[in-house]
């Protein structure tokens, strides 16, 4: 996809995201847009900054075993299609890791399944089919914020059956936004004036050529008042609390402490990566060995029955 059609799918959907990150995609998207080159500086770090998330998913996937499956999310969440070349947490299509997520959840060897979570959030797109995929799931599903869960992240973590934080983590900024960018000085300043010849009494309404008016405003705000709600409602039901508490409680848009977030029963628990894998391997384990158990001795109670039949 090229910059300019990213620009304008950015523009035209709510986000559920950090605002910092969301400013950070902005200027990222409008260098693409408007093809500037990059210096050598710029792409070292890139380069690095993949490499560091290859190796990190890679030595996150393998600290499961046993039955227990980790499905790492990092960066920034996108509907669609994969972009390689951000820097910082990168970016993760939902659509490839719902993907990842019913394989393992197809996996007859998989008895539990880890979200290892680090992500600021992203777009609204996706977010509560995924969610509502992972809480039908028959397994066990477990998530943990390593280090941040924000925004769509937190709506996703919260449909898992349990969530943790690492110590050092933080979860939350429960909301939704949208922005409108009023560039008419801008191209006033450049010797621009844009003509509009439209058909369609609201086709081009919210274009950034001149202020939103108030009827605009107030359309966008009832979407972005649609999108809250689904959000708030997920949590409410992910994490079995009343939908009060969530819109008045749950730090109301700020990213909380992990203690902070647990007295809020945003989590269940705070913990290492390390110190739940171990939790859930060592728990996969003895339920395994326990269901092994019953079904031996089940075995031998129908085959005593059978005895005393004949003997009879």
């Amino acid at each position: 996809m090229s910059g300019g059609l990213l620009l304008a799918h950015f523009y035209s959907q709510p986000w559920a995201v950090l605002d910092e990150t969301y400013l950070t995609m902005r200027s990222v998207l409008h260098r693409w847009a408007s093809g500037s080159a990059i210096d050598h500086g710029v792409i070292d770090r890139i380069q690095a900054d993949k490499s560091v998330r290859s190796m990190r998913m890679a030595e996150s996937m393998q600290a499961g075993g046993s039955g227990v499956a980790v499905l790492p999310l990092y960066g920034i969440l996108v509907q669609r299609g994969q972009v390689e070349d951000v820097s910082g947490p990168g970016v993760t299509s939902l659509q490839q890791f719902a993907s990842n997520f019913r394989n393992a959840v197809d996996d007859a060897a998989v008895s539990s399944i880890l979200i290892d979570i680090d992500s600021p959030g992203g777009g609204v797109f996706g977010v509560g089919e995924l969610a509502d995929e992972i809480r039908a799931c028959k397994k066990p599903v477990v998530a943990i914020a390593n280090a941040m869960a924000a925004s769509a992240a937190y709506w996703i973590g919260s449909a898992c059956k349990e969530f943790y934080c690492t110590p050092s983590g933080l979860v939350g900024s429960i909301g939704v936004f949208s922005c409108h960018w009023d560039e008419s000085k801008a191209l006033e300043m450049e010797g621009l004036n844009p003509t509009i010849i439209s058909a369609g009494k609201y086709k081009v309404e919210g274009h950034s050529y001149g202020p939103m008016d108030e009827e605009c405003a107030s359309f966008v705000q009832s979407t972005v008042d649609a999108y809250y709600g689904q959000f708030v409602a997920a949590v409410s039901k992910g994490r079995g609390v009343p939908v009060a508490a969530v819109r008045d409680g749950m730090g109301q848009g700020r990213t909380l402490l992990a203690k902070d977030a647990l007295s809020e029963k945003m989590i269940d628990g705070i913990l290492s990566f390390g110190d739940l894998t171990k939790k859930m391997v060592s728990k996969t384990f003895v339920d395994g060995r326990s269901a092994n158990t019953q079904s031996h001795q089940q075995a031998r109670l129908n085959s005593a029955k059978r005895n005393i039949s004949l003997l009879a």
